[in-house]
């Protein structure tokens, strides 16, 4: 997989990106790509603590989130702030990412796969898949599309890659052996969702280590790569 002048991440929650594409994110910033991540909800469900608030919980991810993103070097965050559960597939959720796209131009964008057979997918995850395959083609790409993005300087762009983690069926791996540590060190920052970050981390690594288990490397991250353009 090259390297790309710029890439942006979709991820439906807090703490998905570092555990999808955490060591790819690190990886490429450390090659001077720029990097800028979008957060679809607060994280505000998250917690089995007797006294937790949807609201307490949603400042505490936030914060959480921004720590992570500044470990892995990400030049730029932004933040939806929809609920956790609540992701649809409406006008308004695609137009956000839409635009964004269209304001970023990012060459590569990673997100989660919303296709999976073996088991169920996590509705959020789910949803914001498929919505950010659709809002690249055709909804980024044509201009007559929310023309009123034009109006504002906001102009249109065709995203090249698309790589989407939790597939099961992968089609490329990244070499992210010199990247695992901050992978960890990154998702650490989510205390609120961990309760122990030695065995997420000893999990992470096994797991790396068998998405590089065909390669000369020791740790990978693998995708489903779709090519839009050549």
């Amino acid at each position: 997989m090259y390297i790309p002048k710029s890439f942006m991440v979709i991820t439906p929650h807090p703490d998905d990106a570092e555990l999808g594409c955490g060591g790819t994110i690190s990886k490429w910033i450390s090659e001077k790509a720029y990097g800028v991540l979008l957060v679809c909800t607060n994280g505000d469900k998250g917690s089995a603590e007797p006294h937790m608030t949807s609201q307490m919980l949603s400042g505490i991810r936030a914060a959480e989130q921004e720590s992570a993103s500044k470990v892995l070097g990400l030049q730029e965050v932004v933040s939806f702030g929809y609920p956790d559960g609540e992701l649809d597939d409406t006008k308004e959720f695609r137009e956000r990412i839409v635009k964004n796209i269209r304001k970023y131009q990012p060459e590569v964008v990673l997100s989660t796969d919303p296709i999976r057979q073996s088991f169920y997918i996590h509705r959020d995850h789910r949803i914001t898949g498929q919505v950010v395959l659709d809002a690249i083609y055709p909804y980024s790409r044509d201009r007559l599309y929310y023309p009123h993005h034009e109006k504002e300087g906001i102009l249109t762009h065709k995203v090249k890659d698309v790589l989407l983690w939790g597939s099961e069926s992968p089609n490329e791996i990244v070499n992210i052996t010199e990247y695992i540590d901050t992978k960890i060190e990154a998702l650490s920052e989510h205390s609120s969702q961990l309760s122990d970050i030695d065995s997420v981390g000893s999990r992470l690594k096994d797991s790396a280590k068998r998405a590089a288990a065909n390669q000369d490397y020791q740790y990978g991250e693998a995708f489903r790569r779709i090519v839009f353009r050549q």
